[in-house]
Parts: structure tokens; sequence; C-alpha cells
């Protein structure tokens, strides 16, 4: 059974949350600040993270960070701020996807499984992609460049492995977000470029002069055939 630590000071909100998860297969744990999430996350095995931005001790945006210094694990966020700055914000620190107050319970459990469904599916269990300077491993998620580790969010690991797997192949942004996010209903393509700048930080990696991942203007995006 898939388990879903739920992060968040209300607890009408928390409880909401963990009514529908469970509803739809989840065991769930609960959070109500920022110190216990990050211990829970940390101490326990969980398929994903749903955090809220504002909480006592630590706030979302710093829990997020500290999880993400040490664990992959899916994080959506819960914020009540809906512009665009605090969005790409979210994603920018490491978050998953994000979900904006009020929101629809069914929604954010569309969002839970297609975050558990592409981390998931889409490798092999024995899946080594290598080309050049860069290295992924599917089964363990984890990628390398010149023999060092890169932290990746499951999205950023994802949008790597889906253009590695076809170098030289220009994918375009519908094509990206069908293969990554598995639907488009909630998804804004913005969201997905914000993705692709991260991960080029992350790989070391510049969009003037690129190493792994080309933009062709108009068009999206691929990983070059020589691999840097």
């Amino acid at each position: 059974m898939p388990r879903a630590l739920v992060v968040d000071d209300e607890a009408k909100i928390r409880d909401l949350v963990a009514v529908y998860l469970s509803a739809a297969g989840f065991e769930v744990e609960q959070a109500a600040d920022g110190v216990a999430a990050i211990e829970a996350a940390l101490s326990d095995a969980f398929d994903v993270v749903i955090l809220d931005i504002m909480l006592p001790g630590a706030d979302g945006v710093e829990v997020c960070r500290k999880i993400r210094e040490r664990s992959t694990i899916p994080i959506i966020m819960l914020t009540a701020r809906a512009d665009e700055l605090e969005k790409i914000s979210l994603l920018e620190g490491g978050a998953d996807d994000y979900v904006t107050k009020p929101f629809s319970p069914p929604e954010l459990v569309a969002r839970v499984r297609a975050v558990m469904r592409r981390t998931a599916s889409g490798q092999s269990e024995d899946e080594v992609l290598a080309l050049g300077a860069l290295r992924l491993d599917a089964s363990r998620r984890e990628v390398k460049v010149d023999g060092c580790g890169v932290v990746l969010t499951a999205k950023e690991f994802d949008l790597l492995a889906t253009m590695l797997r076809d170098p030289g192949v220009v994918f375009s942004r519908d094509q990206l977000l069908e293969a990554v996010w598995g639907f488009s209903d909630y998804v804004d393509p913005r969201g997905m470029d914000v993705h692709i700048r991260h991960l080029r930080e992350k790989l070391g990696d510049d969009a003037a002069s690129p190493r792994f991942i080309e933009t062709v203007r108009g068009v999206g995006y691929r990983v070059r055939k020589d691999g840097g």
C-alpha cells in the first residue's frame, strides 16, 4: 500500500486530504508543523508528501528544501497564493507540483496518482542510460555527471530519462507533458519549463552553451547525442 505524509497546521485540511487519499488506497500519516514533517519524511518511508507552505516551526519551503537535500520523494505543495512568482519559486525550490487553496480533493488525488505513476513506471528495473559524461540508473533513480551524484526531483528525473532514451530527438513541450505528467488537464506548460531550467542547473548545464540539454527554438528540447 502506498504511503503519504500530509503536512498542514490545520487539522480540518489534514483530515480532509487523509479521507480522500485513504479512499484512493493510501496509508496516510499526518504532521502539523515543519519540524515534525522533516523528522517524519526523513525517518520513514513515504511515497509522496503533501506539504502546506504556511507552517509553524519551519515553513513549507524550508521543509521542502531539507527533504530534497536527502531524498527524491515526490513533494506536492499546498499554497494559498496563485501568483506566478510563488509557483515558480515552489518548483525551483524542489517541489514536484503544487495545488492552490482552496483546492479540489479529487484534483489533488489525481495529481498524487500522476506523481506515483511517473515514479513507478516507464523504466525497466535494470535500465541504465549512459551518454558521454551522463549516466542514469533507473532502478536506483540515480543520476551521475562525470561520476558525481546529482540529486533530482521526481519530475526532473523523469524529464531527463524521457529525453535520454532518445538522444538527438526533439521533444515538444506537449510530448514532455504527456510523457512525464501523464495528463495535461491541470498542468501549466510554463511549469515544465521551470523544471527543465532547474534540471539544467543541477546538471551543471548552460542553456546558452548546452553540454547536455539543447533548446530547439519554437519546438522544445532534446538531449545532445554526444552527451557532453
